[in-house]
């Protein structure tokens, strides 16, 4: 699996540009992806705040995360414009019957595939040897674009989840 997500990211956004991640519950089918990729483009091209064009990108990640980024060294982003990009998550949800907006799935690598699991049983995944410190984990929290290139998919022991739980040191 190729994990680096970083050349896809606009190199002309300032780092401090804002963050929106929505982890699907499922990978989207190729001709979904496609669909929605037209979707992505059509909300970017007419994504504007007060009036003024937005200096956006969305993109899909790994088949599975949608990445929504706003560049407000421009225009920044108002509550308004911020609820018109979740209408569209929403719809693309209501499109493809998906979840976007459940935060209770975490996103984990493991034997080199995205595997989702409830946070509910996150004890029960580290307790059997399924999650360790060094499990590569998709940290969804970040809000910034430097932050996403530097915090987004991390050891789970450099994560908020090392504080909530012990997790043991991967096995040699």
């Amino acid at each position: 699996m190729n994990l680096n997500y970083k050349e896809h990211l606009p190199a002309d956004f300032h780092p401090l540009s804002r963050v929106w991640i929505y982890q699907s519950s499922r990978l989207f089918f190729i001709s979904e992806a496609l669909e929605m990729e037209d979707m992505l483009n059509e909300f970017i091209a007419g994504w504007k705040s007060h009036g003024a064009p937005v200096k956006g990108y969305a993109n899909l990640f790994f088949g599975q995360f949608i990445i929504i980024m706003a560049d407000e060294s421009a225009t920044t982003v108002g509550g308004c414009s911020t609820d018109s990009s979740v209408h569209l998550i929403q719809s693309i949800e209501e499109r493809f019957k998906v979840k976007l907006l459940d935060r209770q799935n975490l996103a984990f690598i493991v034997k080199d595939k995205i595997q989702l699991l409830p946070m509910n049983q996150l004890e029960y995944a580290v307790e059997n040897g399924f999650i360790n410190s060094g499990t590569l984990y998709f940290n969804n929290t970040v809000l910034t674009k430097k932050e996403l290139e530097e915090q987004w998919l991390i050891p789970a022991g450099e994560s908020w989840l090392a504080r909530r739980i012990p997790l043991p040191a991967p096995k040699s």
